[in-house]
């Protein structure tokens, strides 16, 4: 079966860094080798030889989805690597920036920052200069009606009879902020297609565990979009192993619900 590409297509690494991105092992990696051998052996082989075999999500896709479950988890000891993996498969700077950008509505601000510093680092390690070009397409004036349009695009008239229903006192929170700050900052950014976003955005929700009302609207959202049942499997699939199988078989039984 022919795997899918949900990225944008942009600038790709120099073929003889790609092969060397990964040639030298983690600190971490090499001490757990040392001090836990079993439980390192199960590890990568789980990871490294059965895992890539599963599913039909392109190599870089999956290293978008890391990055996502990482920042969301706060696994800042494997943003490194994960950095190196995501542009040994192809993924620019941009697209590297803007997953994790995705991140920020759903995990907070805090985390997403927490993230970037490793990330960051590791660019800047790899040879890769880590200021991305600025990918924004809206301003203060315009960033809420730009972010309606791409937020009634995805759950239709929802939004409108939300937005009716909203007390006075909470209509900043969910009027305002969330359509101009969620919406209207991020999903409007270039550098990711609305199909990427909303993948990035499914894995945060699943990762954070206990949001299952927003995962299944994010379920249907990716559905409406274009993402099918199988992307989103394969989204649980390459999380799996960093958050547990609680939220594992809770997402999944999300979208076994949602996308009947």
């Amino acid at each position: 079966m022919k795997r899918r590409t949900l990225l944008m297509s942009s600038s790709i690494i120099p073929a003889a860094f790609a092969a060397d991105a990964l040639a030298t092992p983690g600190a971490q990696d090499s001490q757990l080798s040392k001090m836990d051998p079993d439980f390192s052996a199960i590890e990568d082989y789980f990871l490294k030889k059965e895992m890539p075999k599963a599913g039909e999500m392109s190599v870089k896709n999956r290293t978008m989805i890391t990055l996502a479950t990482l920042a969301t988890i706060s696994g800042v000891t494997r943003l490194h690597q994960a950095t190196a993996d995501a542009l040994k498969a192809g993924m620019s700077v941009v697209e590297i920036k803007e997953t994790l950008y995705q991140c920020a509505p759903y995990i907070g601000i805090t985390r997403v920052e927490s993230a970037l510093v490793e990330v960051n680092d590791a660019l800047q390690k790899l040879g890769q200069n880590p200021i991305p070009t600025s990918q924004s397409t809206v301003n203060e004036t315009t960033r809420f009606e730009k972010g309606l349009a791409v937020q009634k695009g995805i759950f239709g008239n929802a939004i409108d009879k939300m937005h009716a229903s909203t007390p006075e006192n909470q209509a900043y929170i969910s009027k305002q902020a969330l359509t101009a700050y969620c919406f209207g900052d991020f999903y409007t950014r270039t550098g990711l297609d609305l199909k990427a976003r909303e993948l990035i955005t499914f894995t945060a929700i699943m990762c954070l565990g206990g949001c299952e009302p927003q995962l299944k609207a994010h379920t249907a959202a990716n559905l409406s979009v274009g993402n099918s049942k199988q992307d989103l499997i394969d989204t649980i699939m390459v999380a799996m192993p960093y958050i547990g199988f609680p939220r594992t078989l809770n997402a999944l039984a999300v979208v076994n619900e949602i996308a009947k």
